[in-house]
């Protein structure tokens, strides 16, 4: 047989931490989470450790004893890496590395790493390298060290010290210099990307607009391409989509929308990540209404409710009308519609689909499309016939309930969004208000 060239698979060791107040159920469930994240990653999960504490070690997060442990495991295992779930100082990296001797890496880093692999968009790479660049930051000094092992030395910047290095200055502050410098740059991008975004949704603000939320593989692109008809990413992974994707839908002859597919939510999603990305998420926050995608196919989708609802409570958002939309029926397991029961007690205005075998999905765009009437108003207007264009366009955006003809006029009683009225300034041909 001829030799195997597939590329080997990093090897990583799990560690997560059981503090008080957390079920043991809780904490298996987040690092299966995690071993789905190093998955994304490109990573391969050799073994994973847990220790209940009572309250984090400040100097190494887990006890020494339990490093000794995962040092024997990582010789045992010929570990690449050592990947908690959760966040570390760069002092508890440091000293993890010291006792271990292996790479440490925390969930912020892999989450990291992920969104850096997913980006695609000039907007998203630079959102990404600015939260990289940040978590990097208070870091360098350990990052440096790693270099500075390495034959013939090297920095962060790439570059030699000849006409960078100030007076007195170090490699490590050449470098802080140099992040921090970059950091400045990237975060005026955004602020200029985010200005024209914000045009845009000015531009756009006469259509009823609904974007979608979620925790990350929910589905939520999937639903974005049933909807729509629209070529959009669908991958089985975590953070397929970083950018913001809207297209326009009709639903019926009367009911456009435009339809935003944002980035997934994840628990613990590493702050910088958050402000970085602040620019895609404020087409959330322009929506007229939400619809919580949720995968009622795991078990624990209630943890996911949870923490969608907190980030949209962190975004402003805890009082949009928003639509929870059960996705997933399809894979929900024999024995389990127990499950599907108390979902639907715990949100009766519920709708229940499956994105991927288009069920369900009729009964979503009616539900989508009473949350569009309930912006609508009824007019009674007097249009003369000259207005031809304007009368194609109330028969087109509108519901015509009565028609009728005096003289040169047509006398309309009409059902349409409020948006329409005020952009055709329809009060010129007001003869009551329904």
């Amino acid at each position: 047989m001829g030799e195997d060239l597939t590329p080997r698979k990093e090897r990583a060791i799990l560690v997560g931490v059981t503090l008080p107040g957390m079920s043991d159920w809780e904490a298996e469930d987040s690092l299966d989470e995690l071993g789905r994240l190093i998955d994304t990653a490109g990573l391969k999960e050799v073994e994973r450790v847990q220790q209940a504490r009572v309250r984090i070690d400040s100097a190494q997060y887990i006890g020494k004893g339990k490093a000794e442990e995962i040092k024997e495991l990582a010789e045992e295992h010929q570990a690449d890496m050592i990947v908690f779930d959760n966040d570390l100082s760069p002092a508890q990296m440091r000293n993890l590395e010291n006792t271990i001797k292996c790479r440490i890496l925390d969930r912020s880093a892999v989450i990291l790493d992920i969104f850096s692999r997913h980006a695609r968009s000039h907007t998203a790479m630079i959102q990404v390298e600015l939260a990289q660049l940040n978590y990097l930051l208070p870091r360098l000094t350990r990052y440096w060290n790693h270099l500075s092992r390495q034959a013939g030395g090297g920095s962060i910047s790439g570059m030699g010290a000849a006409g960078v290095r100030g007076p007195g200055e170090t490699q490590l502050e050449i470098d802080r210099r140099l992040i921090r410098r970059q950091v400045n740059i990237l975060s005026a991008k955004l602020k200029k990307i985010g200005k024209q975004m914000a045009t845009n949704r000015k531009n756009r603000a006469d259509v009823f607009k609904v974007a979608l939320v979620g925790y990350t593989n929910a589905g939520k692109s999937t639903l974005m391409r049933a909807l729509s008809g629209s070529d959009v990413l669908v991958e089985d992974q975590l953070f397929a989509t970083l950018d913001s994707t809207t297209r326009a839908v009709d639903l019926d002859h009367r009911h456009k929308i435009l339809l935003t597919d944002t980035v997934g939510f994840i628990k613990r999603l590493p702050h910088h990540l958050f402000a970085s990305f602040r620019a895609t998420l404020e087409e959330t926050i322009e929506a007229d209404l939400l619809l919580h995608v949720v995968d009622l196919s795991f078990p624990n989708y209630q943890s996911q409710i949870y923490t969608v609802e907190n980030v949209l409570l962190d975004l402003g958002l805890e009082d949009r009308p928003t639509l929870t939309v059960y996705n997933k029926i399809d894979q929900v397991a024999p024995g389990e519609e127990a499950r599907t029961i108390q979902a639907y007690a715990e949100h009766e205005d519920a709708i229940a689909v499956s994105a991927f075998e288009n069920i369900g999905l009729d009964a979503l765009r009616e539900k989508i499309m009473s949350y569009s009437d309930n912006d609508d108003i009824t007019l009674e207007l007097q249009v003369p016939q000259a207005e031809g264009r304007l009368l194609a366009n109330l028969h087109q955006q509108g519901q015509v309930i009565e028609e009728s003809y005096v003289d040169n006029d047509v006398c309309l009683r009409i059902r349409l969004e409020k948006s329409w009225a005020n952009r055709w300034q329809l009060q010129r041909f007001l003869q009551t208000n329904a």
